[in-house]
């Protein structure tokens, strides 16, 4: 007699029964890994384990590298992933043929402003590379000056938006001490957040848009989950509505 698809809703269960799950079995939680242990999403995947959220969404929630991969045509032009020397030597020639200056540096695993930092131009940041100042791998984009930072939550048909400044910072993280305005997107803002969490099979998400002094906007990042100081929503009701998203796709 064929046992009944199971449905894991907390990590704790997952745990005892991980070796066991198979096609049609559903993971309705986010994964807890470790540093390293992103491979378990593949073998899930691979042994046709249904995920909520997605594989996919869940890498890239945790590795700003693979996110940027994987979303680059939304981010500014010229944002580049490092892997190694070789792929930095490409990139300064990348960037010195388009003339650009000053360039932002993120941590593959940093979050809340923490891992970003701006040098003055590629070579700074080749010098301390090939000096094992940085740790491989590193996302590169561009400096842009006069930006706008705008924080989007998506969760079904509830949609948030505020804009985070901070005068005396380029980080306009509220940890970095930032402040939040309510901010109203408009079609192209939006479509972009649809766009970007469609690619990364998203379900619901945190997204930061950048909108430059050209007007123009483009993905800076996207997350599944994500601080709500400066937002509207209260806590329990956006536990409630991530729990409501899962517990609908189970059923689908």
């Amino acid at each position: 007699m064929t046992s009944p698809p199971r449905i894991i809703t907390k990590n704790n269960e997952l745990l005892k029964v991980s070796h066991l799950l198979t096609s049609g079995d559903t993971i309705a939680c986010r994964l807890r890994l470790k540093y390293g242990e992103e491979h378990l999403l593949l073998d899930f995947v691979e042994r046709g384990v249904r995920l909520i959220p997605s594989a996919t969404s869940q890498l890239a929630s945790r590795s700003k590298s693979f996110q940027a991969r994987l979303l680059s045509s939304f981010m500014i032009p010229h944002t580049v992933v490092i892997y190694d020397i070789h792929g930095l030597l490409d990139a300064v020639s990348l960037y010195n043929h388009n003339n650009i200056q000053k360039v932002v540096l993120k941590h593959d695993r940093k979050n809340a402003g923490l891992g970003i930092h701006l040098f003055k131009d590629i070579e700074d940041i080749f010098n301390q590379a090939t000096n094992n100042s940085i740790p491989y791998p590193f996302v590169l984009q561009p400096f842009i000056p006069n930006s706008r930072d705008i924080r989007v939550i998506i969760l079904a048909d509830y949609i948030e938006a505020y804009e985070r400044n901070n005068p005396d910072n380029f980080r306009n993280n509220l940890h970095c001490g930032g402040t939040a305005t309510p901010f109203t997107l408009n079609t192209a803002q939006l479509a972009l957040c649809r766009a970007s969490m469609e690619r990364g099979v998203f379900p619901y998400g945190h997204l930061d848009l950048m909108l430059t002094e050209t007007n123009d906007v483009y993905l800076a990042e996207i997350n599944l989950r994500g601080g709500i100081r400066g937002a509207a929503i209260t806590s329990d009701e956006y536990q409630g509505r991530i729990k409501a998203i899962e517990q609908t796709l189970v059923s689908v």
